[in-house]
């Protein structure tokens, strides 16, 4: 949980738009939190992106990234937490929230850019 956390507020302080975190250990098997965040631009996406990878290895974690910011989506593995990070069109189009609809969201305490409840 503190992993999604730290990635949530990183995305807030470089201004991500629509953060949501995503309790999802009760019906994925491949990680215990998602995180998603929009981004304005391909560079507000690279941004994020290292802001992520950046706050994650000042912490001793390692974070692999896959996607380029110039298609969209970004995904930030950090196993226990999937970060992704996508622009407007993207989200929109992808409806990755779907794929887990049932899962709790996590409220995150002074977020910037969190998601209305």
């Amino acid at each position: 949980m503190e992993l999604a956390r730290e990635a949530a507020l990183a995305l807030g302080e470089r201004l991500g738009k629509d953060i949501c975190v995503l309790d999802v250990r009760e019906i994925s098997n491949l990680t215990d939190f998602c995180v998603v965040a929009t981004g304005t631009s391909a560079p507000h996406l690279k941004a994020l992106t290292t802001e992520v990878q950046h706050h994650m290895k000042e912490r001793g974690l390692m974070a692999r990234r896959s996607g380029l910011p110039e298609s969209g989506w970004v995904v930030v593995d950090c196993f226990d937490a999937v970060i992704h990070l996508f622009t407007p069109e993207a989200r929109a189009y992808y409806a990755i929230e779907n794929l887990w609809k049932g899962a709790p969201v996590v409220p995150i305490e002074g977020l910037a850019g969190a998601r209305p409840a």
